[in-house]
């Protein structure tokens, strides 16, 4: 039987993308979240929106990107990956989940220009820099992930 994780999301990043080194490996890793919305309308008629929040996490040359465009909350960005669940003890013995969308490429859609967005370069799969796209990817080498814990995000909109 064939299996499938993907996701695609586009939103708005909802904090400054967090660039840090793995406690375990020492890969550079990037986090930040991402908000998407959609509308809908109730039982009464009435026009609703709900936003939904995700972890986002880029690795390596993923993350090594994001720093060096300056990416930032408010920016617009359509991120691709796959969907990861991970679990750990905090400091107080408490069991924690978190689920996370592990980037494997993202583009960003903010206009240059507008919302300070940067004049964006290009990271394509064989790793070399081309200066004109605004797609980045990740190459594919089945590299590991970090378990270590993150900190909880306390300052959530909800």
């Amino acid at each position: 039987m064939a299996y499938l994780n993907k996701v695609m999301l586009i939103g708005n990043i909802g904090k400054d993308p967090e660039v840090r080194m793995s406690q375990t490996g020492g890969r550079k890793r990037v986090s930040f979240s991402l908000a998407t919305s959609r509308r809908y309308r109730d039982n009464n008629g009435e026009q609703k929106e709900q936003t939904d929040w995700h972890n986002i996490v880029g690795w390596g040359k993923i993350a090594d990107i994001v720093e060096q465009l300056g990416i930032r909350k408010g920016m617009s960005l359509y991120v691709e990956g796959t969907l990861t669940n991970r679990s750990w003890t905090d400091q107080n013995g408490q069991k924690r989940y978190a689920t996370e969308v592990n980037m494997d490429t993202f583009q960003l859609l903010t206009p240059r220009g507008q919302g300070g967005a940067p004049s964006a370069g290009g990271y394509n799969q064989g790793g070399s820099y081309n200066g004109q796209s605004n797609n980045f990817s990740q190459p594919q080498n089945g590299g590991s992930f970090d378990s270590a814990p993150m900190p909880e995000d306390d300052d959530l909109p909800f």
